[in-house]
């Protein structure tokens, strides 16, 4: 017989959390009918429309429940890595790469997408919109898998799988049990994952940690800001009228009390991953 719940939970209070967030996250979506659209990330979107929140959005939204299913039930078994400080891990290496993760893994997609649109001129990846916690969950599988390679991944809590190959059995399950899911995403995870346990990016203490989250917030909040998609009063941004840039249309959010600015002509849906 296992430990009750409540220990594991303390065991793993970072995985906890973030576990508990995506799911509140996930709740929200399907309550207020969000779209893969609303909160993906996108080459057009970002890139082009300079909606630079989505790189947070996108990483702890999902719209599908098998997808969220997946993804959490794989990160509660990743959150063995809270209770490795003897290895030089614990819970404070996991808050701190992590952030690492879901912004270098959300880069490193943009950078993928805008290889494919400019080098080899597939405009498909122009609108593909990534949306999940999936890049994260790749990244600390590989983390884990050179870290502890003895380690097992438990999914859903009947299948067992040796860490050492979990990244890439996962990524095969993945396809399986989700079609649509990123090969890019999750490709983007493992590099980032082994560029970190390979000590290829390393030196995050809390300082960094600190600092790195406050431009986050700052990025987050300023392209929420510039784009029109939040309304922030205690920041102002002095618009630019040049009238060689196309027209810029507004329309009132699905509340009616916020207003989104849309400097995209209406295209076709959008594909997803």
């Amino acid at each position: 017989m296992g430990k009750p719940l409540i220990y594991e939970i303390l065991e793993k209070p970072a995985s906890s959390s973030v576990i508990g967030i995506c799911s509140l996250i996930w709740f929200f979506i399907q309550k207020r009918n969000i779209g893969y659209s609303d909160v993906g990330l996108s080459y057009e979107a970002a890139m082009e429309g300079g909606q630079y929140w989505r790189i947070v959005t996108s990483a702890f939204s999902h719209i599908s429940l098998v997808h969220l299913v997946f993804n959490m039930s794989a990160l509660w078994s990743l959150g063995v890595v809270e209770q490795l400080g003897q290895i030089g891990l614990g819970v404070e290496y996991y808050l701190h790469y992590t952030l690492v993760l879901v912004v270098l893994s959300g880069l490193l997609v943009l950078g993928f997408y805008h290889m494919m649109i400019q080098k080899f001129k597939v405009e498909h990846f122009r609108r593909v919109t990534a949306v999940g916690y999936s890049c994260v969950v790749f990244g600390w599988m590989t983390i884990l898998a050179t870290k502890q390679p003895s380690s097992k991944l438990n999914l859903f809590g009947v299948l067992s799988l040796p860490i050492s190959f979990a990244p890439f059995e996962s990524l095969i399950f993945t396809s399986i049990m989700v079609p649509q899911a990123s090969f890019i995403g999750h490709l983007s995870g493992i590099i980032v994952g082994y560029s970190i346990a390979w000590g290829l990016i390393h030196g995050m203490n809390n300082y960094w940690a600190i600092t790195m989250f406050g431009w986050i917030v700052l990025v987050f909040a300023l392209s929420l800001k510039h784009t029109g998609s939040m309304e922030l009063r205690f920041i102002e941004i002095e618009p630019v009228t040049d009238p060689s840039l196309p027209s810029v249309g507004v329309v009132a959010s699905r509340n009616g009390r916020t207003l989104q600015m849309d400097v995209f002509p209406r295209r076709g849906v959008a594909d997803i991953v």
